[in-house]
């Protein structure tokens, strides 16, 4: 079973330039926990994710040091939440992301996932084009469905 054949097609995508607010609506509206990035050619370039938006706002290791772990105001550190809204995903977003190939067994890419401890990952050409997005649930709900309609031969 290929990854193309269970993947959603389906995909948002966002560009470089898109203002972080713009990400965080389609987040928090649609529950999506990240977004693929692509170029004016639709090639995969990044992606951005909720970990990645947030990370600035936790408490670095020197204030940390400096204030002690109970002494950092967290609330402080939420206000400046707006300060990531204004940006925009090429300054947040984690460049060349793992992709895998659309004609990859299913298997293989969720191992993939599983050893980078994702959940969902896009799918893209060679070329880099993307086409999709594989989730965990995709190929368990893929592998369900084939066991239980007898799909899949014992060898």
């Amino acid at each position: 079973m290929k990854v193309r054949d269970v993947m959603s097609g389906a995909v948002r995508s966002v560009k470089p330039d898109t203002k972080i607010v713009e990400v965080a609506s389609l987040m928090c509206l649609f529950r999506f926990h990240g977004v693929p990035v692509v170029n004016d050619e639709n090639r995969l370039v990044g992606i951005i994710a909720e970990k990645d938006m947030l990370h600035s706002l936790f408490p670095t290791v020197e204030s940390l040091m400096t204030e002690g772990m109970h002494s950092v105001d967290m609330d402080r550190q939420m206000g400046r939440y707006g300060e990531i809204l204004e940006k925009t995903v090429d300054e947040l977003m984690t460049k060349n992301p793992i992709s895998v190939d659309p004609d990859m067994h299913v298997l293989r890419a969720a191992t993939i996932m599983v050893k980078n401890k994702f959940r969902r990952i896009p799918v893209a050409e060679k070329d880099g084009t993307l086409i999709g997005m594989l989730s965990l649930g995709d190929v368990h709900k893929a592998i369900f469905h084939a066991n239980m309609t007898g799909a899949l031969k014992a060898s």
